[in-house]
């Protein structure tokens, strides 16, 4: 998709509502269901889809991906351009308009100073903001007018649309969480819980890890919308069991991310009551390799931190030789069929920027021991590769879900034929995903030698997604244990690729580095080991209408839209 076409994108209109929807809240209530239970309603403080998404609902950025991947206005009145003159032509710096008359659901208006304390909550740098790439470059935000916010950068930044897009950087009410910088972000529970927001719902109740309970927005801007007047988000179990609720007993109308089998799917679609989603994006399953020491025996200040790199998977050799181990196409065949494909990307889409790189999609036992070899690990009397008096055994840790243990089995036995013993450890999604500082079990602490989940971006254009793998993005005990490159990777010359990325304006160019920065982490350092490009698939009833999946953003973008239907 060419920079232009996505400009003039922009500006299209999204017309999904049903015709015969007459007013808000006539139609009941519309029940969802995560099989990762929400723990916050704040998205920056939680890396956590389930949290990001579900709290689309409430909250809302000045701007939108829609389900092709262009960007449209949400709470602005267009989307600024060179050509309409809101993004400078030297492009340091963009500004937006505010539609009129906005209300928060509190009833109070929504001005340019909400935006720009927005940028100051996530940027402090005693935040620990979960979404700090998506401000990667920006120098100061400002209110010129109670409508209108300007945005300065550090340098021309040909892609502005960044911060303030996309469900990952939503619009925070200064009014509420002014209280709630820095290191003071994480307390302030109410806020995080039950946050003001201008989306078409409002919460009415949150449990945590459980459930959440929400009504129609009084104040949301189009008086048609919802046409709920209640949403209930249920929360845990495993994503068979939120694909049942659907498609079998009818109990749920949406279920998020039901990654079951294929044959699994077949035998559900045959009770009628439902239908699957599923559409390609970004999203990849993957194995991170931790670059530091999660021992134990550290001082709890110190695991998992770059003050100890790890002491068996610093080596690169041994990280290539745990990915050459894997057959992907195997996991393929009997994770997702159809709705997946085997990669060596961590950005498999849009094609231009996807590298080439297929290296990885040929399983090679015997080169991997042969690399182990050269990296002086031999094997002990009991079948283990020894070094030094160290045994080569690793934790290997992921969510609950079927589909990754049946992964987890089959790489732990692959890992074996190669002499390594693995240790298979599994956290409820809810925790693993969750943004708690105080859990051992999340996958941004990382107390684990390598663990498996899935990501991806919002939008089209990946600069934000590689942002994360810069120095300053590694979790840490000074930052609540937030940041978004889990595995501590530190690269000078990753990081000033993606300082030139950011001020390139080429879309050649642009593309070029990307393909770069990905081979950077995964064909060159491994340290993380791309393993599926899995299409999203999700589940709603026949009777729930207005429904587009959306790849590319918040699955619940259009839920304003969604109806009951007949």
């Amino acid at each position: 998709m060419t920079r232009k076409t996505m400009l003039l994108g922009a500006v299209a209109s999204i017309a999904l509502a049903s015709a015969a929807q007459a007013e808000r809240g006539t139609d009941g209530q519309v029940n969802i269901i995560y099989s990762q239970a929400v723990s916050t309603m704040n998205p920056y403080l939680s890396s956590g889809t389930k949290d990001v998404e579900v709290s689309s609902l409430v909250l809302e950025p000045l701007a939108g991906f829609d389900n092709k991947g262009e960007v449209y206005p949400r709470l602005v009145t267009e989307i600024p351009t060179q050509e309409n003159g809101g993004f400078a032509e030297d492009m340091t710096s963009v500004t937006w308009k505010l539609k009129p008359d906005l209300k928060w659901s509190d009833g109070s208006p929504v001005t340019a100073d909400d935006v720009v304390f927005t940028a100051e909550y996530c940027m402090h740098p005693e935040g620990g903001c979960a979404q700090l790439s998506r401000y990667q470059g920006i120098d100061k935000v400002e209110a010129v007018d109670p409508q209108t916010v300007k945005v300065t950068f550090k340098e021309p930044k040909p892609n502005p649309y960044m911060a303030f897009v996309g469900a990952q950087s939503p619009i925070l009410q200064k009014a509420q969480f002014q209280d709630c910088l820095g290191t003071a972000a994480s307390t302030c529970t109410d806020q995080n819980f039950n946050p003001v927001g201008t989306g078409p719902f409002r919460v009415t109740e949150f449990r945590t890890n459980d459930v959440v309970s929400l009504e129609a927005n009084p104040n949301y801007r189009d008086p048609a919308k919802p046409a709920f007047a209640t949403a209930m988000v249920k929360g845990g179990g495993d994503a068979a069991a939120a694909a049942r609720s659907v498609m079998e007993t009818g109990e749920f109308d949406y279920a998020w991310n039901t990654q079951v089998s294929p044959e699994v799917q077949q035998q559900m679609i045959a009770g009628g009551k439902g239908q699957f989603v599923v559409d390609f994006g970004t999203l990849v399953e993957r194995i991170e390799m931790n670059m530091t020491d999660p021992s134990s025996s550290l001082p709890e200040g110190e695991r998992a931190t770059t003050q100890h790199p790890h002491p068996i998977l610093s080596d690169e050799r041994v990280r290539r030789a745990l990915s050459m181990a894997i057959d992907r196409n195997l996991l393929n065949e009997i994770g997702y069929g159809e709705a997946g494909r085997p990669t060596c990307n961590i950005v498999p889409a849009p094609e231009q920027f996807a590298s080439d790189n297929t290296e990885c999609l040929t399983q090679d036992v015997e080169g991997a021991k042969a690399l182990l070899e050269e990296a002086g690990w031999t094997v002990g009397g009991d079948g283990v590769r020894e070094k030094d008096g160290r045994k080569l055994q690793l934790l290997f840790q992921t969510s609950v879900n079927p589909v990754r243990q049946d992964f987890q089995a089959l790489i732990k036995q692959w890992w074996s034929e190669i002499g390594v013993e693995t240790e298979l450890k599994t956290v409820d999604g809810s925790v693993f995903f969750g943004g708690d500082a105080g859990s051992p079990d999340t996958f941004q602490k990382f107390y684990a030698d390598v663990e498996m989940y899935a990501n991806n971006f919002d939008g089209t254009d990946p600069e934000p997604y590689l942002a994360q793998w810069t120095c300053d993005k590694a979790p840490r005990p000074e930052t609540q244990w937030q940041g978004e490159n889990v595995n501590r990777y530190c690269d000078e010359e990753y990081d000033a690729l993606v300082a030139e990325m950011g001020k390139t304006a080429d879309m050649d160019k642009r593309g070029e580095i990307a393909k770069k920065l990905n081979d950077m982490i995964t064909k060159e350092s491994m340290v993380v080991v791309p393993l599926i490009d899995r299409g999203r698939v999700s589940a709603h009833s026949n009777t729930l209408g207005g429904v587009v999946l959306n790849v590319w953003d918040s699955e619940l973008w259009n839920a304003s839209d969604w109806h009951r239907v007949q």
